[in-house]
């Protein structure tokens, strides 16, 4: 039997994180592994949950830091994010898809459509509400062949952030010296390294860094 997939829930409102967390402790493919509001130790006690997906309030993330997402993915790069409770508005749907969410839910999102939503995540899959796909076809679509990231994105799958860590390795940055130049800690880097090595099937940061080269898009 497979085992269940973790979740924490990142929310403000009290009674939002009890009623969605009574909700999954009673799916038997579900395991919550902790709840809070944003405070200074969030990431860290997300990270500590060890838990697979992410389930983030829209008004948490917005109010206390639009760049909240972007951050927690920089701790814990594995992390699945579910953004719930947004504006139907293009604008801050596609900026939660260039910050790395993979589901997000409107705010005329029912507690059925968040756990619809986390088992499709837990699968593999990306949730994007129906009314807004058209917009993200739109987008992608104005992007462009020759637009370097989107294309390391495409044949690498390496993030925006990844591509950034691997032209910092070809210019013979150490971990140490990337982590104080982009203000993250040593071990987020080490963990982003670790990462890219397997998405890229190399052996060591310098292997990496020929492979994105030899794709024609590093310089």
């Amino acid at each position: 039997m497979k085992e269940a997939s973790t979740i924490f829930l990142l929310a403000e409102n009290r009674l939002l994180r009890e009623s969605l967390s009574r909700l999954l402790r009673k799916k038997s493919d579900i395991s919550v592994a902790g709840e809070c509001g944003q405070t200074a130790g969030a990431i860290h006690q997300i990270s500590e949950s060890r838990c697979e997906i992410l389930l983030l309030d829209e008004a948490t993330n917005s109010r206390t830091n639009p760049n909240l997402v972007s951050q927690i993915l920089d701790a814990i790069p594995d992390l699945k994010i579910i953004l719930i409770g947004m504006d139907n508005d293009e604008e801050s749907f596609l900026q939660a898809v260039r910050n790395g969410a993979v589901g997000i839910l409107v705010r005329e999102a029912s507690a059925m459509d968040v756990l619809a939503a986390v088992r499709a995540v837990a699968r593999g899959e990306a949730v994007c509400p129906t009314q807004l796909t058209l917009c993200l076809f739109r987008y992608f679509a104005k992007q462009g062949q020759g637009v370097p990231y989107f294309r390391t994105r495409a044949e690498l799958g390496l993030t925006r952030r990844q591509q950034e860590l691997v032209s910092f390795v070809a210019k013979g940055w150490t971990n140490k010296e990337i982590a104080s130049a982009l203000h993250l800690s040593e071990q987020t880097i080490k963990n982003h390294m670790h990462r890219i090595l397997r998405q890229v099937n190399a052996e060591n940061r310098y292997e990496a860094v020929e492979t994105v080269r030899a794709s024609g898009l590093l310089a």
